[in-house]
């Protein structure tokens, strides 16, 4: 069952969770890097969201293109000190520790433009 939901444990020692932020199902559905351009925000979906429950930041995934290195480049709604479309990484994503806690995909998101994720906090 944790396999099927992309969950990494580090062993139970530790009692701490890694989320699998990237599945092959999300990788199946995203966007090249730039297809979206130019569409208008309302029909822009979002593919994947990644939060962490011990900050008020949150990444809106559109786009994204594996990159020579291995590491996933993405495009896309960030809200945190400030609410701006941009790139980030998901070895960025995956640096994150808060508590000791890392960023988690939303795995009950449901279908969301981008045009939302502008309005507001979804």
């Amino acid at each position: 069952m944790l396999k099927d939901e992309g969950i990494r444990t580090r062993g139970t020692e530790e009692r701490i969770t890694d989320m699998k932020l990237l599945t092959k199902e999300i990788i199946a559905k995203l966007p090249t890097y730039g297809a979206t351009d130019g569409q208008p925000h309302d029909k822009r979906p979002i593919i994947v969201k990644f939060f962490h429950c011990f900050s008020n930041w949150t990444w809106y995934v559109l786009e994204g293109d594996k990159q020579e290195n291995g590491d996933w480049e993405f495009f896309g709604f960030v809200r945190g000190a400030e609410n701006e479309l941009g790139c980030f990484t998901l070895s960025e994503l995956e640096s994150i520790k808060i508590h000791g806690l890392g960023i988690e995909r939303d795995m009950h998101f449901g279908e969301h433009t981008l045009a939302e994720a502008e309005k507001e906090r979804i």
